[in-house]
């Protein structure tokens, strides 16, 4: 990454401090992803007991991950069936062709 090409920013996760550096267009994403780990980080805390806040964020990470494990295999599904459509359509077009062509 090109120094130049790259903003420093703030942010708060689980109430300590870390400075990143990332690119501008980057920022939005990464405030709404720490956003989005404080709200489930207190979630958590309102349901369950931890002993820190480390309990908490590796509980989030798992929240996180499955969530991401299942979107890809819903995507997964989605593609397979997209895929599996075009294939039908070419088959109709490609004797559409042939019939029109004899």
């Amino acid at each position: 990454m090109i120094e130049e090409d790259t903003i420093n920013i703030n942010i708060v996760i689980a109430d300590r401090p870390y400075r990143l550096k990332i690119k501008p267009q980057e920022e939005e994403v990464v405030r709404k992803a720490a956003k989005k780990i404080n709200t489930q980080i207190k979630s958590l805390q309102n349901t369950y007991d931890a002993k820190d806040k480390q309990d908490y964020l590796a509980m989030s990470i798992l929240m996180t991950t499955s969530e991401l494990i299942n979107l890809e295999a819903n995507q997964s599904d989605e593609d397979e069936h997209i895929i599996s459509e075009i294939s039908m359509l070419d088959n109709q077009l490609c004797g559409i062709i042939d019939a029109a062509q004899q």
